[in-house]
């Protein structure tokens, strides 16, 4: 046996001699992510100024990183020269797989091993996590650091784990950018994508184009609001800015110093209106535009002329000369073919390289820039549209809309990252509680991004091994300030930590829900504005023979819930909540969470009206789409309204493109008098109210025309008079968003609330 491996065995058995009762407690550990082997046994281990450090000079990087961090939140420096009891860090060539490691703390010292640096640095994590939050903060100054005895060996799933920052709808500054990959590093993510030039700013200084900075970084006026409020307003206000190259070496070199990649996104064909504000040229009309002031996707993009490839080559060299990563991001995405289509130079180039249309024009364009790059030892990352016309040889895949952008790439031996909308876009709302502050839409709580699998079932097990991993996506629309981006990506970020880094068969929502809730401390401690909904309840109804119960629930199950019927607050005396609530005829529950008495959460209410359709269980000829099904068939029936400004929550369904035919039937002719019900009109998100609604019974049928002008709620009331054995709502489709508008070219989507029968 080796000396050096001797050496590492002897101390580990030395070690395990003075400390190995297990002990039964384990709830002072918290840990995320989860590690995969973790065992607590009794003892503590206390840091001090008389404890030493060790390291192999390799892992040296994570050995200073800890020193540094225990100095910071206690002013206790560890001494390399000391003859105290250690915290040693050695390397063992036999841990697999690279970024694995082993902790072990014992009551007379601690060992972290690790192949090299990277392993130790996620080593350091951990024990970070094992130690006091106070050392995460230089105002609380830990007086003492105890260190509770475990052995952990561990290594990530994925070997691709990002998080990705959009700052081309909002700029934010260099320190936030770093507090925001100290965040990163805690939870052994391993990769930032930053997103950084987009229709409405470039964001990075280039000194080749100079005017991109000086035009295309500032917008003259931002949206106020809602893209789908109507009126649209503006703010009247200049805003911009971008990050100098030496701002941005600043940032690659303190990424570097925690193990994170940094992936710079330069956004090619589309989303690139900003740059052609700056420089008309590169588009193919020429004509001067502005840089965009709204969200959404535009028809300005790049020409294909040699011009723009001249361009986009030189900017892409002083890219590469700031970000060392091997990938490149160029987007790839929402790329309208409009000015394609009617662009001479464009058309040209289609017939000079046989190409079939402009999607595989869009092709060419991205395997040219994908060759150019290749020629410079990189490699690309597009989002799937980049499938659209055929895949460039060598480029990976970052799926976005749905799964199927992956499987489809996987299935070519492509790389693929998982980044669908459905579980990993955190501008979604968190919560259906209408306090929450706007975001774009959409619904992601907490439990179904902990609940996401990256590896899709369609792929086989050879195909299994290009999925990369994972990432979680932050587009920042909605997002002026620093503390909305926190509150938007805390806590959905811890569970994203432990789908790209813990073992599949060792999720426990329940778990995460516990450590989440301690969590909390270190993250009060790091200053950082996490949102806290483990103590919202949520309401669900469901029926039984006819009958309507309404259960209540809140995230965490070490709480009791107390509620009313009546429309009063709840307080300690109200109803102790211990199964479901009867629903005997119109009622208003409010509810909240106590814990000893006191409440600890905000009041929850939800109001039930009963009706004639009450509980009756629709018939429907499609299945509503799987990401807008979360209160089944029944929320059309249920007694409850869905939100008036989201419709990703539990009462609205959702239809992409599909006719539909709702019937509901009744037990025996019953008396009606009306039929109404709801419709979202969101164009910006590709939602549109039908054109007509077709109301028929056994007895007449009637058709009325819909106006949604200038409406997000569209609300249908339609007459319908005398005793009938059903009601059918016929409902078109709105068919395909024509061109200028965003989502030209695909089926337009309808959202349905309640139908109320009166």
């Amino acid at each position: 046996m080796p000396f050096k491996k001797f050496l590492i065995v002897l101390v580990f058995c030395f070690l395990s001699i003075s400390c190995d009762k297990i002990k039964n407690d384990p709830a002072e550990i918290t840990l995320i992510p989860r590690p995969n082997v973790l065992t607590q046994v009794e003892g503590r281990f206390v840091v001090d100024k008389n404890t030493a450090i060790m390291s192999d000079p390799e892992l040296m990087p994570a050995a200073n990183f800890l020193t540094d961090y225990i100095f910071f939140g206690s002013g206790v420096r560890l001494d390399f020269k000391s003859k105290g009891q250690s915290i040693s860090f050695l390397k063992d060539d036999q841990i697999d797989p690279e970024e694995g490691y082993r902790l072990d703390v014992k009551p007379d010292g601690i060992i972290i091993a690790a192949k090299n640096a990277k392993g130790a640095f996620y080593a350091v994590q951990t024990l970070r996590q094992l130690m006091t939050e106070k050392l995460e903060n230089a105002n609380l100054k830990a007086a003492a650091i105890a260190v509770p005895c475990v052995s952990i060996s561990d290594s990530p799933r994925f070997k691709y784990r990002g998080m990705h920052l959009d700052v081309g709808r909002h700029f934010f500054p260099v320190e936030f950018i770093k507090k925001y990959i100290d965040a990163l590093a805690l939870l052994k993510f391993n990769t930032f994508h930053w997103h950084l030039t987009e229709d409405q700013g470039w964001r990075v200084e280039i000194k080749s184009y100079p005017k991109l900075n000086e035009v295309a970084s500032f917008r003259n006026e931002t949206l106020i609001g809602h893209y789908n409020d109507q009126p649209q307003r503006f703010d009247d206000t200049v805003y911009g800015g971008y990050y100098t190259q030496d701002e941005i070496r600043e940032i690659v070199a303190y990424a570097q110093k925690r193990f994170i990649t940094i992936i710079p996104e330069i956004e090619m064909p589309g989303h690139s209106q900003s740059v052609i504000a700056a420089y008309p040229e590169l588009g193919c009309t020429g004509e001067s535009v502005d840089v965009a002031t709204k969200w959404g996707v535009f028809e300005t993009i790049y020409c294909s002329k040699e011009e723009t490839f001249e361009f986009l080559e030189t900017v892409l060299d002083e890219v590469m000369g700031l970000f060392p990563s091997t990938y490149i991001h160029i987007g790839g995405d929402e790329a309208p073919k409009t000015n394609w289509e009617k662009c001479a130079a464009c058309q040209k180039r289609i017939r000079d390289e046989n190409l079939k249309d402009e999607h595989e024009l869009q092709a060419y364009f991205i395997s040219r820039i994908e060759k150019y790059l290749n020629q410079n030892n990189r490699q690309i990352i597009g989002w799937d549209e980049i499938l659209e016309g055929g895949l460039a040889p060598n480029a990976t895949v970052m799926s976005w809309r749905g799964i199927g952008g992956a499987v489809k790439a996987a299935k070519m031996n492509h790389d693929v990252i998982l980044s669908p909308t459905s579980h990993c876009y955190f501008d979604y709302y968190q919560s259906e509680s209408q306090d929450e502050p706007l975001a774009i839409g959409g619904f992601l709580p907490l439990r179904k991004v902990y609940d996401f699998e990256p590896i899709p079932e369609e792929l086989n097990e050879a195909e299994t091994q290009f999925v990369l991993g994972a990432q979680g996506n932050v587009w920042t629309e909605y997002m002026r300030e620093a503390k909305q981006v926190e509150y938007m990506v805390f806590p959905r970020i811890l569970a994203m930590s432990e789908v790209v880094w813990s073992a599949k068969d060792l999720k426990n929502y329940s778990d995460f829900v516990s450590r989440v809730e301690r969590f909390h401390n270190r993250l009060k401690a790091l200053d950082i504005n996490y949102a806290n909904h483990l103590f919202e309840i949520n309401g669900q109804i469901k029926f039984t023979d006819g009958m309507g119960f309404y259960s209540l629930e809140t995230e965490s199950k070490s709480k009791t819930i107390r509620y009313t019927t009546d429309g009063q607050a709840p307080n300690s005396g109200s109803i102790l909540y211990s199964e479901p609530i009867k629903i005997d005829g119109d009622i208003i529950v409010q509810a909240a969470v106590f814990d000893k008495g006191n409440q600890i959460g905000s009041v929850f209410t939800q109001e039930i009206k009963r009706h004639i359709g009450f509980g009756k269980e629709p018939t429907i000829n499609v299945e509503p789409h799987k990401a807008y099904n979360a209160g089944g068939i029944r929320a059309l029936t249920n007694g409850i309204i869905g939100s008036d400004t989201r419709y990703g929550d539990s009462e609205w369904l959702g239809f992409w493109g599909e006719n539909l035919n709702i019937r509901i039937e009744f037990d025996k002719p019953t008396a009606i008098q009306s039929v109404s019900t709801r419709l979202f009109n969101a164009m910006g998100q590709w939602v549109y109210a039908p054109k007509m609604i077709t109301i028929r019974t056994d007895r007449s049928e009637k058709t009325v025309s819909i106006d949604s002008e200038g409406l997000t709620i569209v609300p249908v009331n339609i007459p319908i008079s005398g005793e009938v054995r059903f009601i059918e709502l016929l409902i078109p489709g709105y068919g395909i968003i024509s061109k200028g508008y965003q989502g030209e070219g695909n089926p337009a989507w309808t959202f349905i609330d309640e139908i109320i029968i009166q």
